[in-house]
This record gives C-alpha cells, structure tokens and sequence, in this order.
C-alpha cells in the first residue's frame, strides 16, 4: 500500500542528472567490424544512423559495446547502429531484406504498420518460428503504402536494448507537400540495467522507479488548499483503491536515459536548416515503455501525417505519443536555433536535440513540468466525483453483486474470446432505407464486462467510460491556464486527426462488434485482455474481408498505445464518423473507442499493447483471419 509520509530520499537522486542528460560523448563505442562492411551504405556516426536504400537491402544483427551514462553496457543493434540503419524505400517496389543473425539468441524484426504476407510480418510464435542464432531469414514483399514507418525486434526485450530502426516510403506518385529539408527524429529509451531485471523488479514492486510519489508535504499542501477533511479524504480514497495517483508510467528516469536519434540530451542532436527552409520532422516514438510530450518553444508545428497517413493539416504547439505512434511535422524555423525537447509523460526526463543553421548552435531548454495527480475523469471516466461511491468503478474484483450486467448472459463467455455484439445490435440489410441508420451506424455505447474481469487478475473496472477524442491527456489540461505555456498553446488530440485519402476506401457498415477490455492489477503487475493474460487466451476470430467494429475498453488507470498487426485501424466518434487511419491507437484511462477494420489478408496476427512490458505482462492477443 502506498504510504503518505515522507520518504528517504532515494540514492538514483544523486547521479539523476547523469540518466537525464546522458554524456556529451555517449553512445556506439565500436568501430563497425569488417564483416559488416557491405552492409552499411556509410559509416555510422553519431545521432545519424546509416540510409539505406534500394530494392535489396541486407542487416546484420549483433551486440555491440555502448556507454550513454558512463557505464559500458551491451546493445542489441543492427549493422552496429543504434538507431539502426534508416531504410528509405519505394512504394511499388518489391523489396527483398536480408537478415542475419549473430546473436547467441533467436531475434527478429516487425516491420512496424507494414501491410504484407503474415509470413512476413516477424513475430516469433505467429508468424513464423523466429531468426535462430547464424541463420539468415529472407523477408521479401511488395509495398503497399507510403509514409513515415519503423521497425524493431518483436523478440524478448531487444527492442529495449536498442534493435529499432526508421522506414520511410516515398510515394511512387511524389510527396504531397514540398519541403527543403528532411529530418527524421527517433525517440526511445535505454536502461544500464538488465531489462529482465527491470521486469522481475516491477513484477514484486509495480511502482519501485516512481519517485514522484505524494508525501506529507503535499498532504500539507492540501490540507492549506482544500481544508484538512477534504486532505483527509482525498488520501483515504486512493488508498481504499491501493493505486498511487501519479504512477502514469512504469519506469522512468530513475533507470531510463532519454535518447534522441540515439544521442542522449547532453550529446545535443542538431538537425541542420538554412534560413527560409520549410523543414519535415519526422518523430518516431521506438521507445520500449514511454511516452513522450514534444514541443519547439517558438515554434508552431504543422503535422501532416499520422501513423505514415496523410492527414488534413492542422496547426499544432505540442503532441503526445507513446511506443509504435510517429507523427510528420513541417516547421518553417526564423532564428538560428530551436530546442526539440521531448519530456516523459511522468515528467521524470527528457530527449533533447536542436534545430539549426549549423552544428553547435543550442537554445533554451525548457524546465520539466511539475507532476500532476490522475484526476476523476482519469479513475472514472463520465462518472462524477459525487457517484465515486455508487458506480463509477468497480473495486470488488471478487463479486460481481454490485455490477450492472445489462443482463448478459456470461455463462456463454469461454476462453477470453472477445464479446460479438453482432446478435445484439442487429446488421445492416440490403436496401434499407438510407434515412434510417442501422444499429451498426455508430458504436455500442453499453458497458459489457466478460465474466474473465472478476478474478485476482483485474483490480478495476470503469462503468462510466469517456467516449469523447478530444482529450490530449494527463499533464497536457489547460496548459496555459496554469501559466505552463503562452495563450493559445494548442495541444494536439485524435479529435484533430483527419485521414485525406484511404480511410473511406470501405464505405460498408460493420457486420459486427468485437468489445474487448483492457485489464491488469497493478500491484500484481499483470496486463490483460478482459481479465485473461495472452497464454490462458484464445485467438480473436475474423473473416477475410469483413468489415467488423473493435471497441476498446481501458479499465486501468495507464494509457495503452494498442497496436493490431496486418490490418488498418480507422478510428472513429462515439457517433461512428470515421477520422483517421492509424496502426497504433492510444487508450487513455476510462476511455472506450472505436473503430473499423477490414482485414485483408489471411493469416495469423498480433495484437498488444506497444508498451514493452504490458506486452510480454500479458496484454497480447492473437488475431486469424480465415
């Protein structure tokens, strides 16, 4: 149980400013050995990973010695790079990409919202049985789309320690949007610890790298801001909840070295421009278990394409996005130099790198911004604070006396298959009369709990969910009412994302509903789908070219970037208006989304949770498509 009082202060205090900032010299320590030599197109050099380009492309996987804090650690890297080599391809082109494995271990690599043959898709124990030690695997495929895309291992925890990489696309028919420039910005986050050891540490204490936990000061903080029974009773609800209310993340920079194009903040990557250019930023989120607010004070960002999918333009100050997600910005940059700055969402750290007319130049670094407690709406989701107590959420994991069933039958519930509200809200018939919506037109709006959520497993549930897009999340409310940012700072949210072209490709109703929850009991630390962790599951079931509604549920109080292999996500309004094409979607607590899907290609899937941890914890589900 969390406690109120004050703590030691904790000895990762002491060499903090060493995880935050990095060394100014950090990162690959060895020269690139001579067996790789014909497989990087250039010398690997620091924060500017090797592009790769062509039709037939090959990799090479090995350990490679690193040092970003001053302790010299092994990496999982790529042609000896970290990030790895930059992949710039064709649309149209078949590619053939050559991946040999000189690890004493099995890897692999996902081609992160790459639309191919499941063969090819990269996942051990899916999609094909994994890259044995001395092999060479063969990925070969013909691309489908254009954009901004990574790739990374989807083997143990080698993406962590360093095994991702950017894919860039160019559209066969050329970009949309003139640019002078071409930047991409890798994200992620490395640990001098053993990421299994990480792992065991959370698994015996969930909140053990949180150390922005409430104290007495802040008890007396309150007690002079609210009065000491209001004080009082805001410390006894979190308690009757066990759930600590600023464990937004589960590591940080107590542990984690925030990395900017593999260069930690103190390394200062500078991405050069020259006066008048119109630059492309292309951020990529590749970290492990983060998520990250990016921002360039003074300068407004236009982003233009999400999840490597054009979007309608739209003027922004700032965005969150966590593991899996990238976004395209254009800049027009004025002065000399801009900081890129990239804080945690826990706000323990930050990735940094500068904008610039030439390498040396910096700008101001903004500070971190205090830590703020998850809110009601955050627990809650629609419910009031008044009706806390009532229904808002459901603590008792063991009973089911005090859950409104909507009189679902959950006998019928077997195995962790996800709920088919198909025979429940009806389908769309042929010739039906256009002026009248079929039940299917927008989404199930009912709470539907699988009898899997009440076990040791779940320690929450939300009755009340949000349904609304328009959040930007945790620490991004009303930044400039709090004096955190100049008036009229606009913080991206998914209510702003507009697919151009694509997404209205299938203009069909669904057939069906797929509701799934997601689940975990943080002082277990287990992660779930509907109460069940990926080896006590079975697989979803779709069918070739049927156009189906997942609705996703959060019922814990972490955001989960959800990532479904093989097939598009066309998020959607609680009304069912499509917005926007994504391949990794954000669930914020107590919030239920939507949205459609068509798979159209047969095979065997993946679908998880992109936080590393909450992965391998057990929110992964297989997907067929038969």
């Amino acid at each position: 149980m969390t406690s109120w009082f004050p703590q030691p202060k904790p000895s990762w205090q002491l060499s903090r400013r060493r995880f935050v900032q990095g060394l100014a010299a950090g990162g690959v320590l060895a020269a690139t050995p001579s067996w790789l030599q014909a497989a990087v197109s250039s010398t690997t050099s620091l924060g500017s990973a090797p592009v790769l380009s062509g039709r037939e492309i090959d990799l090479v996987i090995a350990e490679t010695p690193v040092n970003f804090t001053g302790v010299t650690r092994m990496a999982t890297t790529i042609n000896g790079s970290i990030p790895a080599p930059t992949l710039r391809l064709r649309e149209g082109d078949e590619v053939t990409i050559r991946v040999t494995n000189r690890l004493p271990v099995a890897t692999s690599i996902h081609w992160h919202g790459i639309l191919l043959p499941y063969q090819m898709d990269g996942v051990p124990g899916i999609s094909f049985k994994g890259i044995a030690p001395g092999e060479t695997f063969i990925y070969r495929f013909t691309l489908r789309q254009s954009g901004t895309y990574w790739y990374h291992s989807h083997s143990g925890f080698q993406e962590m320690t360093g095994m991702y990489g950017a894919l860039i696309i160019e559209p066969r028919a050329g970009e949309r949007h003139h640019t002078d420039q071409d930047h991409v910005v890798q994200l992620s986050d490395w640990t001098d610890e053993d990421p299994m050891h990480a792992f065991s540490k959370l698994k015996m204490q969930s909140d053990i790298y949180n150390f922005s936990q409430p104290t007495f000061f802040d008890f007396t903080r309150d007690v002079s801001n609210m009065g000491l029974q209001a004080a009082l009773d805001k410390r006894q609800m979190w308690n009757q909840m066990r759930m600590n209310p600023t464990d937004l993340a589960d590591l940080s920079a107590a542990t984690f070295t925030y990395l900017m194009n593999g260069t930690a903040p103190a390394s200062n990557w500078t991405g050069l421009f020259n006066k008048g250019d119109r630059v492309r930023l292309r951020f990529i989120n590749a970290a492990s278990n983060s998520f990250f607010d990016v921002r360039i004070p003074g300068l407004k960002m236009t982003v233009i394409q999400s999840d490597g999918q054009d979007v309608e333009p739209v003027s922004i100050d700032e965005f969150r996005f966590g593991p899996g997600e990238t976004y395209d910005v254009l800049v027009e940059p004025k002065d000399d130099a801009y900081t890129l700055f990239a804080q945690s969402m826990e706000r323990s750290g930050y990735a940094l790198g500068t904008l610039a007319t030439r390498q040396g130049l910096s700008a101001s670094i903004p500070t971190l911004d205090p830590v703020e407690w998850l809110t009601m709406t955050d627990m809650m989701g629609a419910m009031s604070h008044q009706e806390m107590n009532q229904k808002g959420m459901d603590h008792s994991a063991m009973s089911m006396g005090n859950m409104d069933m909507g009189g679902m039958d959950h006998s019928n519930m077997h195995g962790g298959m996800a709920m088919d509200h198909s025979q429940h809200s009806g389908q769309s018939m042929p010739g039906m009369n256009q002026a009248t919506r079929s039940p299917l037109a927008k989404p199930s709006s009912t709470v539907r709990h699988a009898r899997t959520e009440y076990g040791p497993s779940v320690d929450q549930r939300v009755n009340t969910p949000r349904t609304t897009l328009d959040d930007p999340g945790i620490g991004l409310r009303d930044l400039s009412e709090k004096g955190l940012r100049p008036q009229g700072h606009r913080v991206l949210t998914l209510a702003d994302l507009k697919s151009i072209d694509g997404i209205l490709d299938d203009q069909r109703e669904p057939v069906r509903e797929l509701e799934l929850h997601l689940t975990g009991n943080m002082e277990r630390y287990s992660w779930s789908f509907d109460g069940l962790e990926f080896g006590k599951s079975t697989p979803v079931s779709l069918r070739h070219n049927e156009r189906v509604r997942i609705i996703l549920q959060n019922d814990t109080m972490m955001t989960h970037p959800m990532h479904l292999h093989g097939m598009w996500s066309e998020l959607e309004t609680d009304q069912g208006e499509l917005r926007v094409r994504r391949h990794t979607i954000p669930v914020q607590p107590a919030q239920r989304i939507s949205y459609l899907t068509t798979p159209h290609d047969l095979g065997r899937w993946a679908w998880h949770c992109h936080l590393l941890f909450h992965m391998d914890a057990g929110m992964f589900r297989e997907v067929v498509v038969s």
